[in-house]
């Protein structure tokens, strides 16, 4: 009997597996009030129905970005939605400025898009992506609780 697919995951895999499948309610994935701080450079902040708030910087953001070719990159170097790429060591390291979006817009009512500096704008952010991926204290802490491991 041949088990080759058959791939066993950790306790903390399966923890993070099941924090990610739970059934969020419609308050917790509704916006009441969406800001995007472009001029400011600040980033994205959400008021949620439920009365949650989050809020996170560009540089989160552009990390996290869901479309399938940049979570296939993340996977390959084995990070998690908003963690940076490592540095690669250069012999004159040069500068690049902080991500910042150009614009941003709706997609319907389920989602928000960005438009980067760097011409990357394929990224669709639903707001179930978003509050499952909310970096604010109470939700790290929440996670940590679950998963017995830090977010």
């Amino acid at each position: 009997m041949s088990h080759e697919g058959i791939r066993f995951i950790s306790a903390q895999e399966q923890a993070e597996l099941e924090i990610k499948e739970k059934p969020l309610s419609r308050a917790a994935i509704t916006p009441a009030k969406v800001r995007v701080l472009i001029t400011e450079g600040k980033g994205l902040e959400i008021d949620w129905q439920d009365g949650h708030h989050s809020a996170w910087d560009f540089k989160w953001l552009r990390n996290a970005c869901p479309c399938a070719t940049c979570i296939e990159e993340r996977k390959q170097q084995n990070r998690k939605p908003g963690e940076a790429p490592s540095k690669t060591a250069e012999l004159l390291p040069m500068y690049t400025p902080p991500a910042r979006p150009t614009s941003a817009q709706a997609v319907g009512r389920y989602a928000l898009q960005l438009n980067w500096q760097d011409g990357h704008s394929a990224g669709i952010y639903s707001w179930d992506y978003l509050r499952r991926h909310c970096i604010c204290g109470e939700c790290k802490l929440a996670a940590t609780e679950l998963t017995g491991a830090p977010n």
